[in-house]
């Protein structure tokens, strides 16, 4: 059963530009919409978002039953909270708040199975349901699901060399607004100190050839910074902003033709 990193792969290979979105809502018909729009991957937002196991499963079959790739951002880089995840078949895993390549390295032996990793054996759908045969299996879960480490510090930006030459990591995101925290700057992503560490991030990357991504709030001039750093992958607005500025401009609409055409319910 394919998880469709092929796509995102596909892409990022022939350097075009992967899109993708986020979800934090329980309700997998969330993901099913967004997927709708055209979005390369969904992110899945296990850290922050309110949901539980099952409700990560149900994204998943969504997301891969539109042919999109599901991303997981599990709560934390811990082997026990990722291994129930792996094995409901996701493209790829975030680990937040990677520092070191020590915690990189953690990260990887959490989704390998041994002799390269710590894995535990109990594959459901990610080898189909047990139709997969056992070498098929073994094979593609030697590269899938991609290993995602989130850079949200500025520790891990001075480290940002060692972490991307660990074998297993398959790509870094980096996360913005956690990262202005680590220096004292929460949320401020546009001031000069948060933009320099970045530019650093991105830099370390390119020379190195190394795929990375962004997570975002989508603006014009966000998403533009970002693709004049070369990035390969993008993640921007989540369902909830969706609905709360498709909320926002249907109510604004109607309440300013109201106004303009002086209703006052005269019906009444």
């Amino acid at each position: 059963m394919d998880s469709n990193l092929s796509r995102v792969r596909d892409k990022i290979r022939n350097k075009d530009l992967v899109i993708g979105t986020h979800v934090a809502t329980s309700d997998p018909v969330a993901s099913e919409i967004v997927c709708a729009a055209g979005f390369d991957f969904v992110w899945i937002d296990a850290e922050h978002g309110a949901m539980d196991r099952k409700d990560i499963n149900l994204h998943i079959m969504a997301i891969r039953g539109q042919g999109v790739a599901p991303f997981v951002r599990v709560p934390w880089n811990d082997p026990v909270l990722v291994k129930p995840i792996l094995d409901m078949g996701p493209a790829g895993i975030v680990f937040p708040f990677v520092k070191t390549a020590e915690e990189a390295q953690l990260a990887v032996a959490g989704c390998k199975y041994p002799p390269k990793g710590i894995r535990g054996f109990a594959p459901i759908r990610a080898n189909n349901y047990g139709t997969m045969g056992g070498d098929e299996y073994l094979e593609i879960s030697k590269t899938e699901p991609w290993v995602i480490v989130q850079i949200e510090h500025v520790d891990a930006v001075n480290n940002l060399e060692d972490i991307i030459a660990v074998e297993g990591v398959d790509t870094i995101v980096i996360g913005a607004y956690d990262l202005s925290g680590s220096i004292g700057l929460l949320s401020q992503i546009r001031h000069p100190k948060v933009l320099e560490l970045c530019d650093r991030a991105a830099d370390t990357c390119r020379k190195a050839h190394f795929p990375f991504g962004v997570s975002l709030l989508w603006s014009e001039e966000n998403v533009r910074d970002w693709i004049h750093r070369g990035v390969s992958w993008i993640g921007v607005d989540n369902d909830i902003s969706y609905l709360i500025s498709g909320a926002k401009e249907a109510y604004n609409l109607t309440k300013g033709l109201c106004e303009e055409l002086g209703s006052k319910g005269d019906y009444l």
